[in-house]
């Protein structure tokens, strides 16, 4: 099968185009993407190895899932609403069954995100899958990491250290299924919450590398510190049956890629905050308070200072 017949029958399908419409999509030497008036586009690069970001004998539609989800999860970070990719796609051959599952499952991931397919690349080469996530956002209204200010809470959505667990349990069994596996293979972008917090969040991204590492992310950009307390991270309960207390902790301060988000929010609309975690049953949880002390430092539940591992390197 040569390069285009495997992209038309693969690729070309009405799946990979709910999202917004483009002037120009797919199969000339470039896409014609046109914004919204008074709107800023918001791209994010994500590269994903085989061995590194995913196991090689995952199945491929997994594969796909994740890694749309993992791109997309930028975007969310910065309050912008998804609208397109690109994907550059290597692999060793072009097998049949395995191009079939990795389209339907970057097919189900893209109409759930409701982003389209722009275009791409695909080259032969030991498994590799490069992701270009495209939105845009208002004027002036995208979420930076550089805002926080001393006294604003410092909160994070869903719950924290299931993927590095559930990394752990398909390291052992590439077909688990339970609920901390699929935090792993399949997470959600908060593109909702992402939209609320426009206005509202002085800074934000999402956890990715572990939450401790990223955060510091959001402390340097800002100049200031950050007060945590273990007590406090959200743990799910597939977590806490899982692990000992104290390995979930860190699980959720360092385990990374639960690509939920964590922003800071000025005291007064915490409740604010609250009142759309019910409304769109989703746990938004307060964690610790931005300081004018540089740092993060994290508070046991005995009143001691907390030694959190790194989170992940990628060197």
């Amino acid at each position: 099968m040569g390069e285009f017949d495997l992209i038309k029958r693969y690729f070309d399908r009405p799946e990979l185009r709910l999202g917004p419409a483009m002037a120009l999509g797919p199969g000339d030497d470039c896409a014609l993407l046109q914004l919204p008036p008074n709107h800023q586009l918001c791209i994010s690069s994500d590269t994903f190895v085989s061995g590194v970001h995913f196991f090689a004998d995952m199945s491929a539609s997994q594969i796909a899932q994740r890694c749309l989800a993992a791109s997309v999860s930028d975007l969310a970070a910065m309050g912008a609403t998804p609208a397109w990719f690109n994907l550059c796609l290597t692999m060793p051959s072009a097998d049949a069954c395995w191009m079939e599952h990795f389209s339907q499952g970057l097919a189900a991931k893209a109409g759930t995100c409701k982003i389209s397919l722009a275009g791409g690349d695909t080259t032969r080469g030991p498994l590799t899958i490069s992701i270009h996530a495209m939105g845009w956002v208002p004027v002036g209204q995208a979420i930076t990491r550089s805002g926080a200010q001393i006294g604003d809470v410092i909160m994070v959505s869903g719950s924290l250290g299931d993927s590095a667990a559930g990394l752990t349990i398909m390291q052992q069994r590439r077909d688990a299924k339970d609920t901390l596996s699929q935090r792993f293979y399949d997470p959600t972008p908060r593109i909702e919450l992402g939209h609320w917090l426009r206005g509202k969040a002085t800074a934000c991204l999402d956890v990715s590398d572990g939450l401790v590492q990223d955060l510091e992310h959001i402390l340097r950009a800002s100049g200031c510190g950050a007060q945590l307390n273990v007590a406090d991270l959200p743990l799910s309960d597939e977590l806490r049956a899982h692990l000992p207390l104290n390995q979930a902790q860190d699980k959720a301060l360092n385990g990374g890629e639960d690509f939920e988000l964590c922003f800071t929010l000025p005291a007064e609309l915490v409740n604010d905050a609250q009142a759309f975690s019910s409304a769109q049953n989703l746990p938004l949880t307060a964690i610790g308070r931005i300081s004018g002390t540089l740092g993060c430092r994290i508070w046991g539940a005995d009143g001691s200072l907390y030694a959190a591992p790194k989170g992940y390197q990628h060197f």
